[in-house]
């Protein structure tokens, strides 16, 4: 293991770091700070889905049950309760076994009670606010903000809700050019949840003749039988190192409206069509994903979509469009961390 940064000249020790982070672009972030917690003995909290999974693979991972306030929201209170309890046992074992002295989260609801614990535990917390809150804190930023030993917001509009907060804003238009690109669209619903209305409407449109080439779609936790078309190939899940090669070669992407997805197809170059859950339809747990797919498409980054009416004309208007390359940079958050973690282990 790489020994930790110095603080005054003195080598620093590396921390039993505890990385927590539900599914997709919460996790997905954590993943792009590797130079700093690869430096330290580090372990992930995150939930079961296809990314946790994958990740395990190669890193040490504890999966714990998801919840959320918004299963209530949606009239599923007793799912929210029976998964609240299953993930607070789980969490209690987990950190008994492990005992970190840091947490780095960045959401959400399903590591709340890691956070919690720990930090009562002794742990000093780092909340990173997620990148997907643009003007308005998450229900997790506000349950965490009077225990965070640390808060780091992602936009300016959160600094002001929050002035002791620090800002970090990752987003970075490139110059690169666009790779090369096959005649290959990749719809995805994500790793969290599933998303019929989405699938539904990718797969008529490709009925209709309005998505030619080949389809691949990831269409997650619901039954989907074979729908018979040609040129269709339909995957319930994929891992993250496919999914990184498929982007590579796909031309478009058409997607919810998480970060993760839209950040990853973003920086591959390709077309994106955003296709945001609703929270007035049972979709999701709020409208943070219209939120997003309307703030990247004012930057003139993507086709959103609210209704599937309008899928039709949202993939000719990318297809007209010359795609704009965009990434999330981390190095000046990055380097604030390693501050801070070599200076809470040289105090140790």
């Amino acid at each position: 293991m790489a020994e930790a940064n110095a603080v005054d000249g003195k080598a620093s020790k590396p921390l039993k770091m505890c990385l927590a982070a539900s599914g997709g672009g919460h996790l997905r972030q954590i993943l792009d700070l590797e130079s700093v917690w690869r430096e330290h003995d580090y372990f992930f909290v995150t939930e079961d889905t296809a990314l946790g999974r994958s990740l395990a693979e190669k890193h040490p991972v504890e999966l714990v049950e998801h919840y959320a306030l918004g299963q209530a929201k949606l009239g599923h209170p007793l799912r929210m309760l029976g998964g609240a309890w299953r993930n607070l046992r789980q969490s209690l074992s987990i950190l008994r076994r492990h005992k970190p002295d840091v947490v780095i989260s960045t959401g959400a609801g399903a590591v709340y009670f890691t956070a919690l614990l720990a930090k009562l535990s002794g742990a000093k917390f780092v909340h990173i606010e997620s990148f997907a809150r643009f003007d308005h804190p998450s229900a997790f930023g506000k349950m965490v903000k009077g225990i965070a030993t640390v808060t780091i917001v992602q936009s300016a509009a959160l600094k002001e809700t929050w002035p002791d907060a620090e800002l970090f804003d990752p987003f970075r238009l490139l110059d690169t050019p666009r790779p090369p690109k096959q005649a290959l669209i990749f719809a995805t619903v994500g790793a969290t949840l599933p998303f019929p209305r989405l699938v539904q409407a990718v797969l008529d449109l490709k009925r209709a003749g309005g998505l030619p080439g080949k389809l691949i779609l990831q269409y997650g936790d619901q039954d989907l039988p074979d729908p018979g078309i040609p040129d269709v190939e339909i995957r319930r899940t994929i891992p993250f190192d496919d999914l990184q090669l498929l982007l590579r070669d796909a031309d478009m992407v058409i997607c919810h409206g998480g970060t993760g997805s839209l950040v990853t197809a973003l920086r591959a170059g390709c077309r994106v069509v955003a296709f945001p859950r609703r929270h007035d339809l049972g979709e999701h747990y709020d409208d943070h994903q219209e939120e997003i797919a309307q703030t990247f498409a004012d930057r003139g980054l993507l086709q959103a979509v609210r209704d599937e009416r309008q899928l039709g004309a949202a993939v000719e208007a990318a297809k007209a469009t010359e795609p704009q390359l965009a990434t999330t940079d981390h190095t000046a958050l990055a380097a604030r961390l390693r501050q801070l973690l070599a200076q809470w282990s040289a105090k140790r």
